[in-house]
Parts: structure tokens; sequence; C-alpha cells
């Protein structure tokens, strides 16, 4: 929570989840801080948990940052290549899902096997959400969304499925080539949007994110049976499932 409140003031974003954001009630002053209180806290719950876990916590945190300096590094570059988009994903958002998957096995006393297994199920699993959070915000309404469809084009951060498709060497990825590279106004991120919803980017991106919900359920397969291991397995699919009715 406490690196949604920084990234929102990055993004200068006005709603999250269909609601106000802090930094838009409040200012981006208050928003700042209540995101390191959060992240101290986080901090300090950790090193309650001991000092792996806190050096866990720590790491991720650079893993975080390191990922959102990389995608900042490659603003309005319609030459980025998918290395950087997977690297920066990784940092900004799987690992989040990683770690935490990580320290609830170690903080149940499981063997380092089954954490390892724990570990790469939060990464892909966090690898699938992002992949398919950056489909959705060039397929889905604003109302779906619960903010501003089309914002990461707008602000230069181009995802998978717009360097699938400027990577199509087709028209259609030449005029995408010339719209991007700078801000646009409204009736240029219009017209993005329209090339992007037609080619095959995106059908190629919703491939990529399957390869990731594989890689989840093939995680499980050292889990005890149970209900829970049974959730794990059909949640990256139903994340998957919520692309395929956007589409």
């Amino acid at each position: 929570l406490g690196s949604l409140y920084h990234d929102d003031v990055m993004d200068e974003a006005e709603t999250r989840r269909g609601v106000e954001t802090v930094n838009a009630k409040w200012g981006n002053l208050q928003a700042i801080l209540a995101g390191d209180f959060l992240l101290s806290r986080a901090s300090e719950i950790a090193a309650a948990l001991g000092t792996e876990v806190a050096g866990l916590l720590a790491r991720t945190i650079g893993w975080l940052c390191e990922g959102q300096i990389e995608e900042l590094r490659h603003t309005y570059d319609v030459g980025r290549t998918e290395a950087s988009y997977l690297a920066s994903i990784h940092g900004k958002t799987a690992s989040l899902y990683g770690t935490a998957a990580r320290i609830g096995g170690i903080a149940a006393g499981h063997d380092r096997p089954l954490v390892d297994a724990l570990t790469e199920y939060g990464n892909s699993y966090g690898m699938v959400f992002q992949i398919v959070d950056d489909i959705l915000d060039i397929t889905a309404t604003d109302e779906q969304l619960g903010k501003p469809a089309g914002h990461d084009i707008v602000e230069g951060v181009y995802t998978l499925p717009v360097l699938r498709t400027l990577a199509l060497g087709s028209p259609a990825s030449d005029e995408l080539a010339d719209l991007l590279g700078s801000p646009l106004d409204a009736a240029a991120q219009d017209k993005a949007l329209a090339i992007l919803r037609s080619n095959d980017g995106l059908a190629s991106s919703i491939e990529t994110a399957q390869d990731y919900v594989d890689r989840a359920i093939a995680a499980c397969d050292g889990f005890a049976d149970s209900p829970a291991t049974e959730a794990l397995r059909a949640a990256p699919g139903a994340l998957i499932a919520s692309v395929s009715v956007a589409v």
C-alpha cells in the first residue's frame, strides 16, 4: 500500500480502484509521508519476524525502486526492449508477490524447497498480474479499471502489448510508432488505442501471460492437496479470464 501511494504521486493519478487517491485528496506531501510511514511499519513488522525476513523486505524495496527506475529510463522510448519491460515489472510488481509468498513460507516454518516453490509461485503470479493490468489499460474502460484507461501510453510507459505491436513490422505498427515518442493529446491517444486493440500485440501478450500462469501452476506441484492449493492453482487463470472478458 505504501508503494502504491508513492506510485500515485509519480503518476499524478487522481483515482485508484474507483476512489480518489491520497495525493489527489490531501496532496503529494501527505501521500509521500503516508507511504513512508506504511513502509516503515512494514519494516518494523518484518524485523519482529527475524533478520532473514527483514533482509528480504529491504531487498524487495530495492527491487521495487530498480524496477521503477528501469521504467523511467525508457519513458517515451519506442525502442524499449522486452527485456527492459520484463525486468521492470519483476522489480516493481512480481517481487512484491514473490517476497510475500516467501515470508509466509518462512514464518510458517516450511522447509526450503517448499519456501522456494512458494517464491516461484508468487513471482509468476505477480508477472501475470502486471501483464494483465497492462493489457487492461488498453482494452478496458475507465469504469472497469477504476482509473483512467490508456494512462500508460499517455505517460510514455510502453508496455508489452505496445512493444509487441511495434514489433509487427506492419503499416499499423509504423503508424503507432509515428504517434508515440512524445506526450499524446486526446485524439492521438484514441488513435493509438484503436491500433493496439485491433492488432496481434494483445493476443501475443496474453500468450506470454499464460506462460507465467503455467509456471505458477507448476510451482504448486509440491504442495499438499488441499482447498488452499486448489485456490492457488486457480488464481492465475482467473486473472487471464478477466482479460478475455475485456477483450
